[in-house]
């Protein structure tokens, strides 16, 4: 009986305490002029079904001038809705952890025991670079919209100004800014962590940050604009004046493409190892590599099907195609093996299963499960025609196979996505791309292939001729033999003989 009564008298004070906030509030609206409207219970479920569908909050108050009314709100249009919000905080450690550990863990297995180290310090050095570049100008060029530009964003994001847990509504209607920011840092972080996988074991780390740094700013920045921008030149799905109505839904272009090319460029300007072609260089470690590889499918989910920015059916789609093509082109790279050399290595199981992730990443999102399969099919055998033959024929040193892998796996995805996407995937397409789909989107996609290599090409090749000539590229011939771990960092990878 006791708890009971503790319990009514509980309650009794929460409506006491409720009325006379009410009363205030009554009295502070009685000062201050005529209560402002408040939405309907109509208009309040509009928008809850807008949270469910990703949707504008905000349609449901608008009157039959396309308008809100004055004073009139909703409380979710300025609140991140929990459901995508957590989700792509999610996505966002997902994406962060194919940087760390994911990468490190398989381009440090791919090298010799004297670099591993330099890889994992290459990494961890442009996670913090790119961060402070993302805050100080890189988010802002990239999503601002100030400069009334197709090419570049703004400058009113600068140092993160006004970036704050409010949902910024050109990207998305519930998802804060603050955690979209962080998401889209995460694939500034990766996209050059993937690139130097080209160069690794033959470059000073002091250009290593100086190349990142320029490459970030003169070339990723620009691209992502033109490819993500709200007001971007490639932006087809977003932007209806969009000069070149191409799609990207995940990073072909921004991520694929130009880390992989600008990868080819790079390791043709800075010269091949020591030794190449003429000294035997093994990975020294693929079980490093195997669980790298793990470790970049895990994250690939929030790369891919976070790219949706909410938890909706899009996502859905994304995390299914992502599946399949990977496993998919795993099989493909190790039967194109076995056919060859009469082997299947684990090796080309984590490469075929890393290039079929790459290959459904522009089309993950706008394609359903036969172009998924397209994607596994074709990542993983042209990806291995062009690591093991391709490569050999023209003589560059690509010391990861960044090109082969992510350049030409990004590039038959985007002509993928061209030419299997769908509106029944993906309703966004018929916003603007509606008379396109299924007839000449695949042309588009080709222009933007075009204008990514021109980028990417001239931009890293400027870069790497400038820093050649500023700093230099390469350590002296003692430091490459005795080891950039070393001569580099002063540290070892595997000490065997240890001393008390």
């Amino acid at each position: 009986m006791s708890q009971i009564i503790t319990r009514l008298v509980f309650l009794a004070s929460l409506a006491l305490a409720a009325l006379s906030s009410g009363l205030q509030a009554q009295a502070a609206g009685a000062a201050d002029g005529p209560p402002a409207p408040v939405p309907s219970i109509e208009q309040r479920l509009a928008s809850l079904e807008a949270y469910v569908a990703n949707a504008d909050p905000t349609a449901a108050l608008k009157n039959s001038a396309g308008t809100i009314p004055a004073g009139l709100s909703t409380p979710t249009s300025s609140l991140p809705g929990p459901a995508h919000n957590t989700w792509m905080m999610v996505s966002t450690a997902l994406v962060l952890l194919m940087t760390l550990p994911g990468l490190t863990l398989f381009y440090g297995g791919l090298v010799r025991t004297k670099n591993v180290l330099s890889v994992m310090a290459w990494c961890l050095g442009i996670a913090s670079l790119v961060t402070v570049l993302w805050w100080a100008v890189g988010y802002s060029l990239v999503f601002g919209k100030n400069f009334n530009s197709p090419f570049l964003g703004g400058t009113e994001y600068f140092f993160l100004r006004g970036v704050s847990s409010a949902p910024n509504p050109d990207y998305s209607f519930w998802v804060s800014h603050n955690v979209f920011a962080m998401f889209q840092l995460a694939f500034a972080i990766i996209t050059p962590a993937v690139l130097i996988g080209a160069v690794v074991e033959r470059m000073k780390f002091s250009a290593i940050l100086l190349v990142v740094t320029l490459w970030l700013l003169l070339v990723y920045c620009p691209l992502a604009h033109m490819v993500w921008g709200v007001n971007g030149l490639m932006n087809g799905v977003w932007n209806a004046g969009a000069a070149i109505k191409a799609i990207d839904f995940a990073g072909g272009m921004v991520v694929e493409m130009a880390s992989g090319y600008s990868a080819l460029v790079l390791c043709i300007i800075l010269g091949p190892r020591l030794g190449h072609g003429k000294t035997p260089m093994p990975p020294h470690s693929l079980v490093l590599s195997m669980t790298g590889t793990g470790l970049l499918w895990f994250g690939w989910y929030g790369f891919n099907a976070g790219s949706a920015v909410a938890a909706d059916g899009i996502a859905a789609n994304a995390f299914t195609t992502t599946t399949l093509a990977a496993a998919v082109a795993a099989g493909s790279w190790a039967f194109m093996e076995y056919l060859v050399r009469g082997k299947a290595s684990v090796l080309g199981f984590c490469s075929g299963a890393l290039a079929g992730l790459v290959t459904i990443t522009p089309a993950c999102g706008f394609v359903d499960v036969t172009g998924a399969m397209v994607a596994g099919v074709l990542g993983g055998t042209v990806s291995f025609f062009a690591c093991t033959k391709v490569k050999g024929w023209l003589g560059y040193d690509d010391a990861l196979d960044v090109f082969g892998v992510h350049g030409v796996g990004g590039t038959i995805g985007l002509v993928i996505a061209g030419v299997f996407a769908s509106t029944s995937a993906n309703p966004n397409l018929a916003t603007h791309l509606g008379g396109l789909v299924g007839r000449g989107l695949w042309v588009e996609q080709v222009k933007g292939i075009a204008v990514t290599l021109l980028l990417v090409t001239v931009g890293t090749a400027f870069i790497a001729l400038l820093v050649r000539r500023v700093v230099g590229l390469r350590p002296t011939i003692e430091a490459e033999t005795e080891g950039l771990d070393l001569s580099e960092h002063g540290e070892e990878g595997y000490i065997s003989d240890i001393k008390s």
